[in-house]
């Protein structure tokens, strides 16, 4: 009713994906992040630190329309950022750590699995595979801003893998036929949230992998 009515109000949910634990797979909301946007004219905001949520929070009281924010119940680390990056964080989605050359793939992530993609370009850098860092703290922002934007964040060409601790579906229209995502399309378990990030394939070894499957 908010999103139809077009009125300012501000949702926040916690403890969102499969990070929940031990109080088992009816409180782990790995499908509600997915729901949420496919409601017209509500934005949510997924961030993955402080000064994303700093970000979503002033965009959420600017706008004359229903917001979302989503957070992790997990602490996660702040990332750094040049000050390009910082004031693109309210275009939706945006480069967070370049590859240092011309990138072979490029990783969107969101909320608490940035850290993730964040250590996955460190082992792939390793290895000599360049792999662009992609935060979308906002995929409604980041399809409103102009093509030749979009085109700069996630080039043409360049194979794309997406993670996100819930269901897939929405990333395939970022990561197309040749890309990957790496999520979850079933409900969780009942375990503390680290063991449960490993059950499900959500560590920096399993992304790299992902990464070069579609190399």
């Amino acid at each position: 009713m908010a999103a139809l009515m077009k009125i300012r109000t501000i949702f926040v949910f916690t403890h969102e994906s499969i990070g929940l634990g031990e109080d088992g797979p009816t409180h782990q909301s790995v499908e509600h992040t997915a729901s949420l946007r496919l409601i017209p004219g509500l934005e949510v905001w997924r961030p993955c630190d402080s000064k994303e949520s700093l970000i979503a929070w002033s965009a959420a009281i600017e706008r004359h329309a229903p917001s979302c924010l989503l957070f992790s119940r997990q602490n996660l680390p702040f990332q750094t950022r040049t000050a390009e990056a910082t004031r693109n964080i309210t275009r939706g989605g945006y480069v967070l750590s370049e590859a240092g050359g011309k990138p072979s793939a490029v990783i969107i992530a969101t909320g608490s699995e940035v850290q993730l993609a964040m250590g996955a370009q460190k082992v792939l850098a390793e290895q000599g595979i360049a792999v662009r860092v992609v935060s979308m703290p906002s995929t409604s922002v980041f399809d409103r801003q102009d093509a030749a934007y979009r085109a700069s964040v996630l080039p043409k060409g360049v194979r794309r893998i997406a993670v996100e601790a819930g269901v897939t579906d929405i990333w395939r229209k970022y990561v197309g036929l040749e890309g990957a995502v790496l999520g979850i399309d079933r409900f969780g378990e009942s375990a503390p949230a680290g063991d449960l990030f490993k059950y499900f394939g959500f560590t920096v070894d399993n992304l790299v992998a992902q990464v070069k499957s579609v190399l």
